[in-house]
């Protein structure tokens, strides 16, 4: 096999020489002999069938090194195996550019109650903590009276009662840890104590 690559090889070198020759400015003998020899070059071509071009081809672009670091190089390719998702290619962007604030109403109740109670402990008052608690409450009720298809809302309402006493909690536990000692710096060294004129 590794001797027909090496004919077809030829055989294009040779095409490519032949076609050079042309604006060498040549008589019209030569050009009749470069006619025919590039004649009897496409009726060789035309012999060599389809599946060993391309294999000397690949065997040809592997030697050049085009296949090498390929992204997915000996590992699985994702999503390989899994059932179609029509919306496949908007959730790859939206993964990869890691966008949010985009997507059904029930994707972004679900990611937003997750997150919830960080939010909550950032607040500083309670009233902040209750409206917060109350507007996402409308938004959850909102989303399940809406019709517009898309995956079922399944995120519960938060009890504002329960959730402002568990923010009670957490703050006082948080005040009540001990705080945490600051790093001693290192001694800095003579010369640029001196430098600094700190001594």
């Amino acid at each position: 096999m590794a001797g027909g690559g090496n004919a077809f090889r030829r055989r294009l070198e040779r095409g490519a020489e032949l076609r050079s020759y042309r604006g060498a400015g040549i008589s019209a003998e030569e050009e009749a002999q470069l006619e025919a020899a590039e004649a009897d070059e496409r009726q060789k071509r035309r012999k060599v069938d389809d599946a060993k071009r391309v294999e000397y081809l690949i065997r040809d672009a592997m030697a050049q090194g085009k296949f090498d670091n390929l992204k997915y190089s000996g590992k699985p390719i994702p999503g390989l195996g899994e059932a179609y998702d029509p919306d496949w290619w908007v959730k790859g962007l939206i993964q990869r550019e890691n966008i949010s604030g985009l997507g059904p109403k029930a994707i972004l109740l679900r990611t937003e109650d997750a997150e919830l109670d960080v939010r909550l402990d950032e607040q500083f008052t309670e009233k902040q903590v209750r409206d917060i608690l109350k507007d996402f409450n409308a938004r959850v009720i909102d989303a399940r009276r809406q019709l517009q298809g898309g995956p079922p809302v399944i995120t519960k309402t938060r009890d504002i009662e329960a959730e402002a006493a568990r923010w009670r909690e957490r703050r006082a536990a948080r005040a009540a840890a001990p705080e945490p000692e600051p790093e001693l710096k290192p001694k800095r060294p003579w010369w640029q104590r001196l430098w600094n004129g700190t001594g």
